[in-house]
């Protein structure tokens, strides 16, 4: 069976502008990943990984290069046309406006809308089965603020599930979760590159996580990057660097 390409990065260089001036973050990066890998990003605060996600998903220009995503050059993609595709849970937490769980998890459909923001049946049959997969049915109508961390994180995956893209990105999911619920949500996300195919990709400090439940590790550090298939990360030098002699 053909194994699809969904992201591929052809000599990019990334970074972003702070107070006019241009901050190169990671340069030359060539990179390929699939339909069906899990990857964790893994590296020091500030090397990168925040950087890379927001640039594949459109929220920050390349500086250099090419980045094609579902083999489409993603300076062709609208906006609408990139929601469709990536799927992204940023660290940080929404609120207010009386947002329910489900409210959340509708906006994902907002993609495929009509122009009046009607939700049709399709439309509910597809956030219900969000719901159901991320086990929220039970907490679904409760406000933003009622969820605990590892409900509302489970939320906003299901708002991605909704979003129907063939990639997902997330930084940092775990960061406030307590151990059981971490574990929960790392088997969710493999669950789904195993089921779905999807694309997955996760930064996060939780080292021994990303060896349990992830197929492949990107190490970033002083603006390189090196992806390695997880068996052999225990012997990588750099990833023991990032552990600390830890793991």
């Amino acid at each position: 069976m053909e194994i699809k390409e969904c992201i591929a990065f052809k000599n990019t260089s990334l970074g972003y502008k702070k107070n006019n001036t241009v901050i190169s973050v990671l340069t030359d990066i060539n990179l390929n990943f699939y339909a069906g890998d899990f990857v964790g990003i893994v590296g020091l605060n500030g090397v990168g990984k925040s950087t890379l996600l927001k640039s594949l998903c459109g929220l920050l220009p390349l500086l250099n290069g090419q980045l094609f995503i579902d083999e489409q050059p993603i300076i062709n993609l609208s906006l609408n046309e990139l929601a469709k595709k990536i799927a992204i849970v940023l660290t940080e937490k929404i609120g207010g406006f009386n947002l329910t769980a489900y409210d959340v998890v509708a906006a994902g459909q907002m993609p495929y809308n009509n122009s009046f923001n009607h939700l049709t049946a399709k439309n509910l049959t597809i956030i219900e089965e969000a719901i159901t997969i991320c086990g929220l049915t039970n907490h679904k109508y409760k406000l933003l603020n009622e969820l605990s961390d590892g409900l509302f994180q489970k939320t906003i995956i299901a708002k991605s599930l909704a979003q129907q893209t063939p990639i997902m990105l997330l930084d940092e999911p775990s960061a406030f979760l307590d151990y059981a619920s971490k574990h929960s949500l790392f088997l969710l996300l493999k669950q789904l590159t195993k089921e779905q195919n999807k694309c997955i990709l996760v930064s996060s400090h939780d080292l021994d996580l990303l060896l349990k439940y992830c197929s492949k590790i990107l190490l970033i550090s002083n603006n390189n990057t090196e992806l390695i298939s997880v068996s052999e990360a225990k012997t990588n030098k750099l990833f023991i660097e990032i552990g600390g002699g830890f793991i």
